[in-house]
């Protein structure tokens, strides 16, 4: 059998385009993208975050980073780093109430109808206070009942965002 022929599994010899190149290229021997070289550059960041690496060392690897041409030269520069640990899950946003599940959404819609409820109900008793000459009983405080239940779900978790 000649070099550039081989036999593959099947028993066929197939034949390649280089008749210099008789192995398959070493997986360390490949060349590398740039999302490549950016994901080995955002490890070297979280190492720096963790105290791993100090600012010089870290900006002597970032230009080692986009030279390297190769996945060889790449996996040397972050080969002696340890796997940093992984980042901790961000808090949800600030204002979020409500969660986004259907408990969530329960809640917000009830929270809604109450609110509206409520401030109906203060307007009129106001303007009907207001136009007449004696007191006028305070019949919004009824709406109270229906609130502080639904302050009792929240509190115990329903509809709540997890933390």
């Amino acid at each position: 059998m000649s070099r550039t022929a081989r036999r593959t599994s099947h028993g066929v010899r197939s034949r390649c385009h280089d008749r210099h190149v008789i192995e398959p290229v070493h997986p360390d021997e490949l060349r590398v993208s740039d999302p490549e070289r950016a994901a080995v550059q955002e490890k070297l960041r979280r190492a720096v975050a963790a105290g791993q690496l100090d600012l010089h060392e870290f900006d002597t690897r970032v230009q080692s980073v986009w030279a390297a041409r190769t996945r060889g030269e790449l996996s040397r520069v972050t080969r002696d780093l340890p796997e940093p640990p992984p980042e901790p899950p961000s808090p949800p946003p600030l204002g979020r109430w409500f969660s986004d599940d259907d408990a969530g959404t329960a809640m917000r819609v009830l929270m809604i109808i109450w609110a509206s409820v409520a401030a109906v109900n203060l307007v009129v008793w106001g303007l009907v206070t207001v136009t007449s000459d004696g007191g006028v009983y305070p019949w919004w405080i009824w709406l109270s009942v229906p609130g502080a239940a639904l302050l009792v779900l929240y509190v115990v978790g329903i509809g709540r965002p997890r933390r």
